[in-house]
């Protein structure tokens, strides 16, 4: 077997996402499996550069896993000939100034999402990696999940007839940070930090609902900042400046409605944390992170509404559950093995920073509609 090392400059790998995810379930993973086979007796060996701010932090994950090379100096690793890959997992408000940084500096781009704070940033974005010629992507990485993998067989082999609705909830109680520590950042719920469930959420949903069932042609929604005041890492209180939840109405090319909620205020009364409920003409499925359940219409009940009378039957016990058929990869790793394909072998690849550029417009406009309280159409987006 024929090693060829890709380097990649990995920023933002001292948070929790670009650290566990990225770092560790993903390129460490394809080390461990011993590289990623190319075919032809060649095999990829992701080398990564750990950049960022905090050099203690990044000396820390370094001795841990072994790694070698880590740097403060931005401007010196993408100045790196032998650099190959830049990878942002960085806050948002500090995405698109570093991409284009890479961009101009001849690299290779992979990126967390949202990729920018606006769309005309994000639009920028994808326009200047198209006019240097790099490759470039776009983590979105549910639509790689177990769940969601089941869901689509159900939808390419025709399952649902005619597809007529989504309904999709997502979210989970977060700890307000005072009486007992918060599960996710302050900066999260402070709109001038780019916190906020819209910018975070409404991308993952466009994606999904792109790949899964048709683009969204319009959108309203409505945004909320349930929890006002919240406190920080260090105890102190804040004000909650950001959304903490959102009800998005969205119609899809071809007719049908997703309704999707998202909310770090809520309870959880569902089995995962996210669920989507797809209904059709012939059938139904609910399907969440991993499981994906079905129910055909030859198989469908007929329940009565009789509210004077307790329900004598389990309806989730009326439901199949769809087999796995197969392995599944992390989903952050199979994006991360698929974008290194098509860099080393220029294999197709359409999750880009066009791709991107839909989630942020859909963002951008659900929070214009719950501002102006009106539905707005979403325009499609090209180059």
């Amino acid at each position: 077997m024929t090693r060829r090392t890709v380097r990649i400059a990995m920023n933002g790998v001292t948070g929790r996402m670009g650290y566990r995810q990225h770092l560790v379930r993903s390129l460490l993973a394809i080390r461990e499996q011993g590289g990623l086979d190319l075919g032809g007796g060649e095999v990829l060996w992701p080398e990564p550069v750990l950049v960022g701010r905090r050099e203690h932090a990044l000396c820390e994950i370094a001795e841990r896993h072994g790694l070698a090379h880590i740097s403060t100096d931005l401007d010196a690793v993408l100045a790196d000939d032998s650099i190959d890959i830049y990878f942002d997992a960085q806050v948002t408000s500090a995405r698109v100034d570093a991409i284009k940084q890479a961009i101009a500096a001849g690299k290779h781009v992979y990126t967390e999402k949202p990729t920018a704070t606006d769309l005309a940033g994000a639009l920028e974005l994808a326009r200047l990696a198209e006019s240097a010629g790099i490759k470039h992507g776009v983590v979105q990485d549910k639509i790689f999940l177990p769940g969601m993998l089941k869901l689509k067989r159900l939808v390419v082999g025709g399952f649902f007839g005619q597809i007529l609705s989504v309904r999709g909830e997502f979210g989970y109680w977060v700890f307000e940070g005072h009486w007992q520590e918060a599960q996710r950042p302050s900066w999260n719920y402070r709109a001038e930090d780019g916190g906020g469930i819209v910018v975070d959420m409404f991308p993952h949903w466009e994606y999904v609902l792109h790949e899964l069932f048709g683009r969204v042609t319009s959108v309203t929604a409505q945004a909320a900042t349930h929890i006002p005041q919240r406190w920080d890492e260090r105890g102190k209180p804040y004000a909650a400046t950001a959304e903490d939840a959102a009800y998005g109405i969205f119609k899809l090319e071809g007719g049908a409605v997703a309704q999707i909620n998202s909310s770090w205020a809520v309870r959880v009364m569902r089995d995962e944390l996210v669920e989507f409920q797809v209904d059709g003409t012939h059938g139904s499925a609910v399907a969440g992170l991993r499981r994906c359940r079905a129910q055909h219409r030859s198989g469908t009940p007929k329940p009565v509404w009789n509210p004077d009378l307790p329900a004598t039957e389990s309806f989730r016990d009326q439901w199949q559950e769809v087999p796995d058929n197969g392995e599944f990869e992390n989903g952050f790793k199979a994006q991360w093995e698929l974008f290194l394909r098509h860099v080393a072998l220029g294999e197709p690849y359409h999750w880009d920073l066009l791709a991107g550029a839909r989630g942020v417009q859909l963002a951008e406009l659900g929070l214009k509609s719950s501002a102006e309280g009106r539905r707005f159409e979403v325009p499609e987006l090209s180059l």
